[in-house]
């Protein structure tokens, strides 16, 4: 392949994987774009650009906002009159169409996998929705999940176990390409487990229940509900961070323990420190289990909150490099920071 069509086929790739995940419009290339059309005389990168988006599979199953979509084909539109003079009949076919649809409270955004595989979710389209901001996937979990797709060995043959789960994607994607033995999601909103379950369902998880074999194991405030699936043992967790107990968390065995932008609030990081401080007196065979926590600076006084409030319970704590492959199109420009905490 000539440089200028690998390039041309690069710039189609990066707008595939913005537009699937639901990336902000202003992220994508657009002036990559224009520079791209105003050198080629035809519109094979538009259509192609179509096709690896508004017509791709994963769009056509499981659809991103009707606003989102329509916002997206006006700019391929734009891009298109202001190089050329005549109209693109695919691109006005396709807002046509487009401007047919009602919208929807949920949309779909998908996340491709290096193995070919993908991670579909049902999100909220409001950040903050029915008071909890776990219903949307934030960056901190895109990077744990580049992350942990490099360092896979970690979570080979282990029992994970999730802290603020949210609405699934660093779970689904890492017992999709880890091979975990166990892995325990886990959250406390009704409405985020909820949509949790369903996510997970949605990417080809059966739960127990649609197999005639459900369990449910209650122990005080804390609801399991296990899924049997070819692959990792996995369950969904009611978890309370301020009743849950020592005893409770040391039932679950777990040998690897991770969350992501559960750091935020300083009501909600001295809760954490409590179960992190249980967590890392627990014994798995002998061991406590390792503890990785990731997150985006926003505010540096919770930060050194976190880091004060862990120094007071004696766990000390490390910052794990950054890894070399960028998979996910998020804010390189957040400071996201991953630690492994120290017990």
């Amino acid at each position: 392949m000539d440089p200028a069509a690998e390039e041309a086929r690069h710039l189609g790739l990066r707008f595939q994987r913005g537009f699937l995940a639901g990336r902000r419009l202003r992220a994508f290339p657009w002036a990559e774009l224009e520079k791209k059309l105003k050198s080629s005389s035809d519109a094979l990168l538009l259509l192609d650009i179509l096709q690896k988006t508004i017509r791709h599979p994963l769009c056509m199953k499981y659809p991103p906002s009707v606003k989102y979509r329509r916002c997206f084909i006006s700019e391929l539109i734009k891009k298109h009159e202001s190089i050329a003079t005549e109209p693109l009949d695919e691109l006005y076919d396709e807002l046509a169409e487009i401007l047919n649809k009602e919208e929807s409270i949920n949309c779909y955004k998908s996340y491709l996998l290096p193995t070919g595989d993908s991670v579909t979710l049902s999100e909220t389209v409001a950040i903050i929705s029915q008071g909890t901001t776990g219903l949307v996937t934030w960056d901190a979990a895109l990077y744990l999940v580049e992350w942990a797709i490099e360092n896979s060995a970690i979570f080979s043959n282990r029992t994970i176990l999730e802290l603020g789960s949210g609405i699934g994607l660093t779970g689904i994607a890492i017992c999709k390409t880890c091979n975990p033995k166990a892995y325990v999601f886990s959250d406390y909103h009704h409405c985020v487990l909820e949509q949790l379950r369903e996510n997970i369902h949605l990417n080809g998880f059966v739960l127990e229940s649609e197999t005639g074999n459900h369990t449910k194991m209650q122990s005080q405030n804390q609801r399991t509900e296990v899924m049997d699936l070819q692959g990792p043992k996995i369950t969904v967790a009611e978890l309370d961070w301020d009743s849950v107990t020592k005893e409770q968390l040391s039932e679950l065995q777990v040998d690897v323990v991770i969350a992501a932008d559960v750091v935020y609030d300083p009501q909600i990081t001295l809760s954490l420190i409590g179960v992190l401080q249980q967590l890392s007196t627990s014994e798995t065979i002998g061991n406590p289990p390792e503890i990785y926590i990731a997150f985006t600076v926003r505010n540096p006084d919770t930060y050194h909150l976190f880091q004060t409030e862990l120094g007071k319970v004696g766990i000390g704590w490390q910052v794990v490099p950054t890894h070399t492959k960028n998979l996910f199109l998020y804010d390189l420009h957040s400071d996201i920071i991953l630690l492994k905490l120290l017990v």
